[in-house]
């Protein structure tokens, strides 16, 4: 599962640097017509249509950010599980075992947004918990 953290941990370092890289516009942004604006009123990006402006509004690099940091905490929170249960201390058996395999569905459910990029290893596809 480290791996699966790590790799995961990478992904988010993308998205974070992407959506970075694009505020360079102060506010949100929003559709009007088939075009996307920000707040200042500077055409962030002309669409072929209102639903595909509504779309790439409503992931502006704001939400991409706070989606990441979410994201982020669920991979810190797995981390010191994982951690844990690699300890001496840690038996794993009984509950712990499934809050271990419950995690690790998440993980892999996070992932699969992921799936087209390249490091995505097919043993994560999720099969369930149990």
């Amino acid at each position: 599962m480290d791996d699966l953290v790590q790799w995961l941990g990478e992904q988010l370092d993308e998205d974070e640097a992407d959506a970075r890289d694009c505020v360079t516009r102060n506010g949100r942004w929003r559709a009007v017509g088939a075009s996307v604006l920000s707040d200042d009123n500077a055409e962030v990006v002309t669409a072929c249509d209102l639903a595909y402006a509504t779309h790439i509004a409503r992931h502006d690099p704001g939400r991409v950010l706070a989606e990441t940091q979410a994201k982020r905490q669920v991979l810190t929170t797995a981390q010191a599980q994982i951690e844990g249960a690699a300890s001496a201390d840690y038996t794993v058996s009984g509950p712990a075992k499934t809050a271990l395999a419950v995690l690790e569905s998440m993980l892999k459910g996070l992932a699969t947004a992921y799936a087209d990029r390249t490091g995505y290893r097919e043993e994560w596809q999720p099969q369930g918990v149990f």
